[in-house]
């Protein structure tokens, strides 16, 4: 079967020649552009001898790999041609001056370029590349090193802007880290975990949807997962991904409205939401057949947080299959469903002091969000936070009304990353790296912690922790629904409520795609503290304004 790729090519030059060695000369050169094509009489290129080095900064965080454009060789035409070069990919200075992972793509290789032509290499995630002259006896001349940016086209129809700059540059930043992870199927990460992981999609399908719309690939990764499926089996061989499949079926069909795909879930959907009713009646607990559960990669191990998480996982899955099965007018189902949650919501919970149960829990009905937040959410707030479930805090705490203590970890959790040179949100973050750490656009110092070399979680230690992790993007979602105040409440926006809310904030305005066209939302404080809300609705979308609203719809 012949496929086409819906991906874009499209070509980038260096920014900044960041450092060299062995006695390059020109290196500059790698920075005036050109045309991609190798000429005889072009200007001269850089000039590496042998065993030198250059390390370049492409500006931003790119998926791809890069285009050399090789000048004459040293050598007369009738000996060997190729010229050897070590390339070094790097999310991080760190990374690209180290010893790369190869794992899950290529970043560290030995490359043969032709003299007088153009090769290409790579297809990872990167924003420097280190080039270094393998050969013993023969210079190198470069006369362009073009990142090759390939990515899916798509046109950001949402839109957020407030009067907090950095609120906006994280608003941004969390829709790119999405748009980078959104390649032929939504992945994970673009360097490490180019994987479709059912768990983790889910805050980088809420972004999708609240700033593209309804881009290609998700509909197709969501199809993947379940295809490589079959019941009872568990999505990525966790039950809690499977339970994510039914949440993000359902937010997807909120956001759309799109029957005939939903249609094209019946069987499976139903099969599925059976086998876990199946299981509560008879086990009555939520250690479904006791098998390998995760609710928080950083909390790995640790019974008490995954039984809680999973519980409430439980009930949320439930929820959204009662409205899929309604959707569908399987009405025995979605009765059956509301039942369980209903039961389940009652009859107890293990507790945990992990904040992401916590907030699932408070989002699940299970805990009162008002207490969860107080005793637990709004307890150093900064404290066991990772970027994954951080979503769900911000959810939770919206939820509870303390959506000025949200945005105060906004801005001190992801603003975090991009004060120490993140143009993308990263696969695990912790505040207390930022003291004595050097920034990751940097060379490594004395005197500075290399954070990217030192730090990391479980599986993603030192240099294979990825710097662009969709799961990571949730806050773009969340200012969406809960400053810029949109909340979808019937499936394919057909009914809309505008909640704004702007602690600390005196103004926002912004766009949000639906299936009917792009709603439009301005509002500002009043000097009385009250806010006045505009908007301009498409055809055939009601909306309400309302002073104040839970997060959950």
């Amino acid at each position: 079967m012949n496929h086409r790729d819906e991906r874009t090519r499209e070509y980038r030059d260096p920014s900044r020649l960041l450092w060299q060695a062995g006695g390059v000369q020109n290196g500059e050169a790698l920075l005036r552009g050109g045309s991609g094509q190798a000429t005889i009489w072009a200007s001269p290129g850089a000039f590496l001898p042998p065993g030198a080095s250059v390390l370049l900064d492409y500006g931003v965080e790119l998926h791809g790999g890069i285009q050399l454009i090789a000048g004459r060789s040293a050598k007369t035409f009738s000996e060997e041609r190729v010229l050897r070069v070590r390339v070094r990919f790097g999310e991080s200075v760190s990374e690209a001056m180290g010893f790369p992972d190869n794992d899950h793509a290529v970043h560290d290789a030995t490359v043969g370029l032709a003299a007088m032509g153009a090769t290409e290499f790579g297809n990872t995630g990167f924003r420097f590349v280190r080039l270094d002259n393998l050969e013993s006896d023969r210079i190198l001349e470069l006369r362009e090193v073009r990142a090759v940016f390939l990515h899916r086209p798509m046109e950001a129809l949402g839109a957020f802007e407030c009067d907090d700059p950095l609120v906006n540059e994280i608003w941004r930043t969390g829709a790119y880290t999405t748009e980078l992870c959104l390649q032929d199927y939504l992945w994970d990460g673009i360097k490490r975990d180019r994987l479709v992981w059912m768990g983790d999609m889910h805050p980088e399908i809420m972004v999708a949807a609240s700033v593209f719309g309804k881009p290609g690939g998700v509909e197709r990764s969501l199809d993947l997962v379940r295809d490589e499926t079959p019941l009872p089996r568990y999505m990525n061989g966790f039950p809690a991904y499977s339970l994510w499949w039914i949440i993000s079926q359902g937010d997807w069909y909120r956001f759309h409205g799109d029957l005939e795909y939903l249609g094209r879930q019946r069987a499976y959907l139903a099969g599925l939401l059976d086998h876990f009713l199946a299981k509560i009646e008879t086990i009555g607990t939520h250690d479904v057949d006791g098998l390998g559960r995760i609710i928080d990669w950083a909390y790995v191990g640790k019974e008490d947080a995954i039984k809680g998480g999973f519980h409430a996982l439980l009930v949320l899955s439930l929820e959204a299959g009662a409205m899929l099965c309604a959707a569908l007018e399987d009405e025995t189902r979605a009765r059956a469903c509301l039942a369980a949650a209903r039961s389940l919501r009652t009859s107890g919970t293990l507790r945990s002091a992990a904040k992401s149960v916590l907030a699932l829990q408070a989002l699940a009905g299970i805990l009162d969000p008002v207490e969860a937040n107080r005793a637990g959410l709004a307890v150093e707030p900064l404290r066991g936070l990772s970027t994954y479930p951080g979503f769900y805090v911000l959810q939770a705490r919206a939820l509870a009304g303390d959506h000025g203590g949200a945005m105060d970890l906004i801005r001190a959790y992801w603003g975090g990353m991009l004060s120490l040179g993140a143009t993308s949100f990263w696969e695990h973050f912790d505040l207390a790296w930022m003291e004595g750490a050097g920034r990751i656009d940097e060379m490594p110092r004395d005197g500075l912690i290399d954070l990217h070399r030192q730090y990391g979680e479980g599986c993603f230690k030192g240099w294979r922790h990825s710097l662009c992790h969709g799961w990571a993007s949730g806050p773009t979602a969340w200012l969406s629904e809960q400053i810029l105040g949109v909340r979808v409440v019937s499936p394919g926006a057909r009914r809309v409520i505008l909640c704004p809310h702007l602690p600390g904030l005196s103004r926002v305005r912004g766009r949000f795609p639906t299936p009917l066209g792009t709603l439009h939302v301005e509002c500002e404080k009043r000097p009385d503290g009250s806010l006045k809300t505009r908007f301009e609705a498409p055809e055939g979308m009601a909306v309400e304004i309302r002073a104040d609203l839970a997060a959950r719809k």
